[in-house]
């Protein structure tokens, strides 16, 4: 038994083996899908504009669905589209039998109405887990969404797949919002912790951090958590992407997470890293969402 917090050192949580593990999961469940029906899952992703960020998160999905079976359906589309032709679109796509999963990216250019727009999509193919269907039915005691939404059900995976505990355990989620925060804590919740989310407006949250048995951190601070607010033996899940400046790169920046890596590191009991934690899930949860609304109308289908 170390003597020191300073002769301990973080499990790091590798994200990207993990989900790489999930995809072959993935994978071979497909092919069981097209030897027993003739059918593969199909995924539609839907990109407005030509945000860099955004094209390479959708290359990054169009890839994955390729590697797992999964049939993609490429919808691009101009940055100018008026929003009622963007909603026909998603209408189509509810309407097409071989589409299984919608995925609309975010952000959209500010003459479109996210929520509108969210809402029109068929809460059978919301495997993004947004519609507000799902998310009222994730905050209801005894009631199961059709979808979770990918990067919360990717920290969950994460801590079931390295072995840690939930239930009964204190919680602390840092970031409260829509895509992230606020649905993790439900899920941890639903997963019986005590949870608690801390936010912007929240008195001293050094002090409340340091109590948690399990972190969430998706606030968007670069490296705001540091290692002396962490309980030691905690289990650390990093949200955060945050680049920051640094001149022996290449690209002139590197990514960091919410956390304190380093810091982290000597204190903590689990830790995932940025990048290579939660970002590799929430693809491989996008996947696993996509598999189980294809194995739900597959199924249904072959009844009739």
């Amino acid at each position: 038994m170390a003597s020191k917090s300073e002769d301990r050192k973080a499990i790091k949580i590798d994200g990207k083996a993990i989900a790489q593990t999930i995809r072959s999961e993935i994978a071979s469940e497909v092919r069981h899908l097209s030897q027993k029906y003739g059918k593969v899952p199909g995924l539609a992703v839907v990109i407005v504009g030509a945000r860099k960020d955004s094209q390479s998160y959708v290359n990054m999905k169009r890839k994955a669905c390729a590697e797992v079976g999964i049939k993609s359906f490429d919808v691009d589309l101009p940055e100018q589209v008026p929003e009622a032709e963007l909603i026909s679109k998603v209408h189509e796509l509810n309407e097409h039998p071989d589409v299984h999963g919608i995925l609309v990216q975010l952000p959209l250019p500010k003459h479109i109405n996210e929520e509108k727009v969210l809402t029109e999509i068929s809460i059978e193919k919301d495997v993004d887990g947004f519609h507000p269907l799902n998310i009222g039915k994730l905050a209801m005691k005894g009631r199961d969404p059709l979808f979770l939404p990918c990067t919360p059900k990717g920290c969950l995976e994460l801590l079931s797949r390295s072995g840690i505990s939930v239930k009964g355990k204190k919680a602390v989620v840092v970031g409260r919002s829509n895509i992230v925060g606020l649905p993790v804590a439900l899920l941890l919740l639903k997963a019986d912790a005590t949870v608690t989310i801390v936010h912007s407006h929240t008195h001293d949250p050094e002090s409340i951090i340091r109590e948690a048995d399990i972190i969430i951190a998706a606030a968007g601070q670069a490296m705001m958590i540091k290692g002396s607010w962490i309980k030691p033996g905690a289990a650390v899940i990093d949200v955060g992407t945050n680049a920051v400046d640094d001149k022996s790169k290449k690209s002139g920046y590197r990514l960091v997470g919410d956390v304190n890596y380093q810091e982290a590191c000597k204190v903590a009991g689990w830790i995932t890293p940025v990048p290579g934690g939660v970002g590799p899930m929430t693809v491989a949860m996008l996947l696993k969402n996509t598999l189980e609304g294809a194995k739900q109308v597959l199924a249904s289908e072959s009844c009739l």
